[in-house]
């Protein structure tokens, strides 16, 4: 948490005068999402206009939440995204550890912007802010944000908007409460996010009981081609560009894919390729369980990183060499 010293200072710059303006990873996952729009109705809530910039469009199911169709998408509002941040006194930075994580385009304005920068995030490095809160022994950026707003002596300012954001991204970054860093203290938080008005079933519903029937297909496909190696401790799992056009892909249909590899009895890492929709690369999902390390894994060879249990990648190669060359280095994981 931020010192005693820091948060006075923070608290000093939280004022009406000031331009505030929210902004997380590119392509924004739930607890990016949530973490945003629950600081930004958190700071509404203390009299102030807060403003949530994004580099891109973020899928379909998140966008129940309140207010999440405010949210600027700098790849629709170029203009109005670049004065926010130009034109900014406070930049909260939140769910990423260094402007590279927001884009090209949003984390060149970052970096040029004279805002006094304030970084909630749980991975791993983070680069040098003005205010830095990080750790990545919390599952979520929403949990850390709760924490921020405790810590602030406001927890009594968390109405049904602010608790509704955050416990959707601490159930969407916990894989519904299954993953290992989910704590005792999350499900703390979890239980204040209720009581303040946050509905368990109506947050689950939107968010995960909204299959299309592309999305299905799509899994369907994944599944059939599924392959487990290393002696049945890793799981890959692949989409081609075509299938992707074939079945009318939109942002977010493969949201959680990569963890039906982890289902598996036996697996201890998961791997989802997946050939990009525009452009010649590859994007992978890895996911782990104990101990294994997606994080440095995925860092080494496939330049990336994340969380020890979760981590992205992107490789320039073709999705059969891409995978070939996964399982050559795989081998160097000790699963035991």
């Amino acid at each position: 948490m931020f010192s005693s010293t820091e948060l006075e200072e923070i608290q000093k710059l939280l004022i009406p005068t000031n331009n505030i303006v929210i902004v997380t990873h590119y392509n924004p996952d739930g607890d990016a999402i949530g973490s945003s729009l629950g600081l930004k109705h958190f700071l509404v809530a203390n009299g102030l206009s807060p403003e949530v910039v994004v580099s891109n469009d973020y899928p379909k199911f998140l966008k129940w939440m309140p207010e999440a169709k405010q949210i600027t998408i700098a790849d629709y509002k170029r203009k109005k995204a670049a004065e926010l941040i130009e034109n900014a006194d406070v930049i909260f930075l939140l769910d990423f550890n260094a402007t590279v994580r927001s884009g090209d385009r949003v984390g060149n304005w970052l970096q040029n912007a004279k805002a006094k920068k304030i970084l909630i995030d749980h991975h791993q490095q983070p680069d040098y802010f003005d205010y830095v809160y990080s750790d990545t022994t919390v599952p979520a950026t929403c949990q850390m944000v709760y924490h921020f707003i405790a810590a602030l002596g406001k927890e009594n300012l968390v109405n049904k908007n602010i608790a509704e954001c955050l416990y959707c991204g601490i159930m969407t970054d916990t894989g519904g409460f299954r993953f290992r860093s989910t704590s005792a203290t999350t499900h703390l938080v979890t239980a204040k996010l209720i009581e303040a008005g946050a509905d368990p079933a109506f947050i689950s519903t939107n968010t995960w009981d909204t299959n299309s029937v592309s999305r299905l297909h799509l899994l369907s496909l994944v599944l059939s081609r599924l392959e487990v190696v290393a002696d049945g401790k890793v799981a890959i799992l692949s989409l081609k560009r075509e299938e992707l056009k074939e079945f009318g892909f939109e942002k977010g249909d493969t949201e959680g894919f990569v963890n039906y590899g982890l289902s598996i009895g036996g697996t201890k890492m998961a791997a989802f390729f997946m050939e990009d929709l525009f452009e010649d690369f590859i994007k992978i999902s890895f996911r782990s369980k104990d101990n294994v390390d997606c994080n440095a894994f995925s860092r080494k060879y496939f330049n990336g990183g994340g969380h020890i249990n979760a981590a992205g990648g992107k490789y320039m190669k073709s999705l059969e060499e891409t995978i070939n060359d996964f399982k050559e280095k795989v081998v160097e994981i000790n699963f035991d």
